[in-house]
Formats: structure tokens, sequence, C-alpha cells
């Protein structure tokens, strides 16, 4: 028997958090050379459009937009623009800190809860009716494997990680039924410019730490990559959970180093 043809999924408006770099800026590129027409936002508002400008001259379409996803007013503002979206790629987030739970700082706790969870929920919530009225819509949220397990001095990052998993699964279990997708990428050891470094707050020396004796760990790109195949699968095909993880790393505290 000949195999079903696959539907065939339309690009619209694919909207990127957290797009001035790593894996956010990475995504942006792949979603654009799938024919979507990307959005651009981050706070660092010369940064996206640096990289806006570089797609719109390879031919796509591109805009930047400076936002702040915690800041829900101007979340609201900026979903206001928006009467139908195809992707939202919730990238906005990152770590503070690899203190003990003894002596974490709570100020980075809150920051970490505030970006990674309530920016998720702001911007999802903002968009979801939009999503809705494209009658195809795809909600990515970009997590971690810190949310699948836990490991010492990540409990602040991993607590945040954990509610942003939990924030995807039960949205997907509320709005079964509409035509809206909810995916959850969780990478692994992924090595951008400024993951570490932001975490141990500009110490580069902790942050080379962080890869140091591992080969190959991921790449923004390879994530962008994950999540673009997710996005442009068929609109019956929902890829719930897509963890990835480089192969030197069997968890997230077994990773084969060679020092």
């Amino acid at each position: 028997m000949a195999a079903a043809a696959e539907s065939p999924r339309k690009p619209g408006i694919a909207i990127v958090t957290g797009a001035s770099g790593g894996i956010g800026a990475a995504t942006a590129r792949g979603l654009a050379a799938a024919g979507h027409r990307v959005v651009l936002t981050a706070r660092r508002k010369d940064r996206i459009e640096a990289l806006a400008a570089e797609l719109t001259a390879a031919g796509h379409d591109a805009t930047a937009y400076a936002l702040d996803v915690t800041d829900r007013a101007a979340v609201d503002t900026f979903a206001s623009a928006f009467r139908k979206v195809a992707v939202l790629v919730n990238n906005a987030g990152g770590a503070l800190g690899a203190d003990p739970v003894a002596t974490g700082d709570p100020d980075d706790w809150r920051q970490m809860y505030e970006t990674n969870v309530i920016g998720t929920l702001n911007v999802t919530q903002a968009l979801l009716p939009a999503l809705t009225a494209s009658g195809d819509g795809t909600v990515v949220v970009v997590s971690s494997t810190a949310g699948h397990g836990t490991y010492e001095g990540g409990a602040g990052y991993v607590a945040a990680k954990h509610a942003e998993h939990v924030l995807a699964e039960t949205l997907r279990l509320e709005i079964v039924g509409t035509p809206v997708r909810v995916i959850e990428v969780a990478p692994g050891m992924v090595r951008t410019e400024g993951f570490a470094l932001t975490r141990f707050g500009g110490d580069e020396e902790k942050a080379a730490k962080v890869y140091a004796g591992v080969a190959e760990p991921l790449t923004a790109e390879d994530v962008a990559d994950t999540i673009t195949w997710a996005v442009t699968r068929p609109p019956h095909v929902n890829i719930d959970l897509l963890v990835v993880r480089p192969r030197a790393q069997a968890s997230n505290t077994k990773v084969h180093r060679e020092l």
C-alpha cells in the first residue's frame, strides 16, 4: 500500500523570543529559510535589527521588535498587532548562578522564574488567540534537560525549567481539540556565545569549565535545526517532547570529557 501523502504546512508569521543570539537567532534563520515571515524579539534592539537586516538581505521577510517578555503590558501591545500567527517559539530565558540551595541568591531565582516561566506565560497567553485564528498554530517551548532532571548547584534554574516543562505539558492538555500544537524541545549541553558566561556573571574561566574536555557540545544551529524540523511536520503531527543532547552527554551529570 502506498504511503499516505503528507499534508503540506503553509508558512506564515513565526515569532521568536530571545532572538538576539544563540538558539533564538539560529532558529529565526531556520524558520526564515523554511519560508516563514519571522518576527524577532529580544531586549537587545541592535542585535535583532542586525539579524533582521541579514535575513532581509538574504531574501527573507524579517522584522525586529524590541521586547521584554516579563513586561506584560509591553507583550500585550506587541501581540495586538497580529491577527494570525503560525508559530511562536518561546526561547527567551537563561540561567543565573550555580550556588547550592543553602546559599542561592533569591534574586537570581526570581529573575530566572520571571524570564523562563512568566515570560513564556505572558507571550503564549497574549498570542494564543492569533495562533488559534491561523487554523494551524504551533507553540514551541524551548526548555532544557534541566526541566527533566536535576543536578547539584542548579536548583534555581532546574526549578524554573521544570515549571516551563509543566506549562507546556498542561497547555497541551487544555487546548487539545483546537488547531494549535504544543511542542517542547529540551536541549542538553549547548555551547553558545552567552549562556554560560551570563550564568557565571561574565567569569570566562568558570564558563569555559562547563565545556572543558567535551569535543563536540551541541551548537545553536543543532538545536535550531531540531526546532525547525518539529515545526515543519505535517499539521496533524505533534512532537510533544524532543530531548536533544550531544553524544558525549548521557545525562545532566554524566558527560564524557577528554581531559
